[in-house]
């Protein structure tokens, strides 16, 4: 999953794209790199930086959602919003409801069930949009994995009520969201628990504060560490990486599977 932000002040400078041209330059790129989903949104993870409402969120990411539609007519399209008046002024242009704010927007499930689109079900501790964790404790070592396991298994069981199948119900720890880094040093470590639960994985790892944190490492910095939170959740079953390094990436998951056995290597001329 390749990541489109339309905004001017997202925390990695380099996925910020100011108009529908690079956007589709950007993702066409991804592509041929090795993404099959591109994922859009329009707003600022962290309380950093400026409000959006929902009509400046619509602005920003809908003609970027059209250009993408006509340009890559094959790429999956995601949406990571927790509007679900953005996600319904998007319809017929999305694949995927990225709701990254736990619900926020309890209608959100809804909207994406009648568009037929897919919904990541995410956790955020139960943190309102925008909000940076201050004070997180979920009890002693890893706790927080039980009360993670626990949300997710009951917001994807809710959305198979909504109407969306099981196949098309991701879910994702939600790292740094809600979370110190010692939560999502864990999560990572326990990726076997999320795939236990029976629906596709997503882990969001690319670049994140616990990767910065962990080496006390920049945005810019962080690619090296990154890729190895990849290698062990990708190892443990997750099937999904939101990333900004495309090629890096693709090649470090080509690789883990080829270890688990699960894709054979293109060439094996050695030794012959």
């Amino acid at each position: 999953m390749g990541i489109i932000n339309r905004t001017s002040d997202s925390f990695y400078a380099p996925a910020r794209y100011e108009d529908a041209a690079a956007v589709v330059a950007s993702a066409s790129a991804m592509v041929a790199e090795g993404v099959s989903i591109v994922d859009v949104g329009g707003v600022r993870a962290g309380q950093e930086g400026e409000w959006v409402d929902a009509a400046a969120e619509i602005a920003r990411v809908k003609p970027a959602l059209s250009a993408l539609k006509a340009a890559l007519p094959d790429v999956l399209l995601s949406l990571d919003t927790w509007r679900s008046e953005v996600a319904d002024a998007c319809a017929g242009l999305i694949d995927v409801v990225n709701d990254t704010w736990q619900g926020a927007d309890p209608t959100l499930v809804e909207v994406a069930a009648a568009q037929g689109a897919g919904y990541v079900v995410s956790h955020t501790g139960g943190l309102p949009p925008r909000t940076d964790p201050v004070g997180v404790d979920y009890g002693p070592g890893d706790a927080v994995v039980d009360e993670v396991v626990s949300v997710l298994d009951a917001r994807a069981r809710r959305a198979v009520d909504a109407g969306i199948p099981a196949e098309r119900i991701l879910i994702d720890p939600t790292l740094d969201f809600g979370k110190t880094t010692l939560n999502s040093l864990a999560l990572v470590a326990h990726t076997e628990r999320f795939v236990a639960l029976g629906f596709p994985v997503l882990q969001a790892i690319s670049r994140k504060d616990f990767v910065g944190e962990t080496l006390d490492l920049p945005a810019d910095d962080r690619l090296e560490g990154s890729l190895a939170a990849t290698a062990i959740a990708a190892w443990q079953g997750a099937t999904i990486f939101r990333t900004h390094d495309v090629r890096a990436t693709r090649r470090v998951l080509d690789m883990v599977a080829s270890l688990r056995g699960d894709r054979l290597p293109l060439r094996t001329d050695r030794g012959r």
